[in-house]
């Protein structure tokens, strides 16, 4: 899964790999700002994936799903924390990817945006 997971990100426009806090966890960027963040699986063999979410689409995904938690050292009420343990399908993964990406992407600056959105 988390090979899957960065293979997904780095897919996107502008995705760029980050490690501004040491060699753990992966940061995914677009323009810059973040709009994931990729822990090494940890014991139990589950990676964490921290995704951005508007609020109300946050707190249902939560509400459904014991998997999908209030972000850890982020601000609980724009961002969710997802533990990768097989109880989403790679579909839901992707969606919340996909939608983490888009709320990044559109505070970007218009010219940012324009610049990414070229790039063939």
């Amino acid at each position: 899964m988390h090979s899957h997971l960065i293979t997904y990100c780095l897919a996107k426009k502008g995705a760029a790999e980050d490690y501004p806090f040491g060699p753990s966890p992966l940061v995914m960027k677009v323009g810059g700002k973040m709009f994931a963040l990729i822990s090494k699986p940890e014991e139990n063999g589950f990676t964490h994936i921290a995704l951005k979410c508007d609020p109300e689409i946050a707190e249902n995904l939560r509400e459904q799903h014991a998997a999908v938690q209030p972000g850890y050292h982020l601000n609980k009420k724009h961002w969710n924390t997802i533990i990768c343990d097989g109880s989403l399908t790679n579909s839901d993964m992707q969606d919340m990817i996909d939608h983490s990406y888009e709320l990044v992407f559109k505070s970007l600056p218009k010219s940012m945006r324009d610049s990414i959105s070229a790039v063939i």
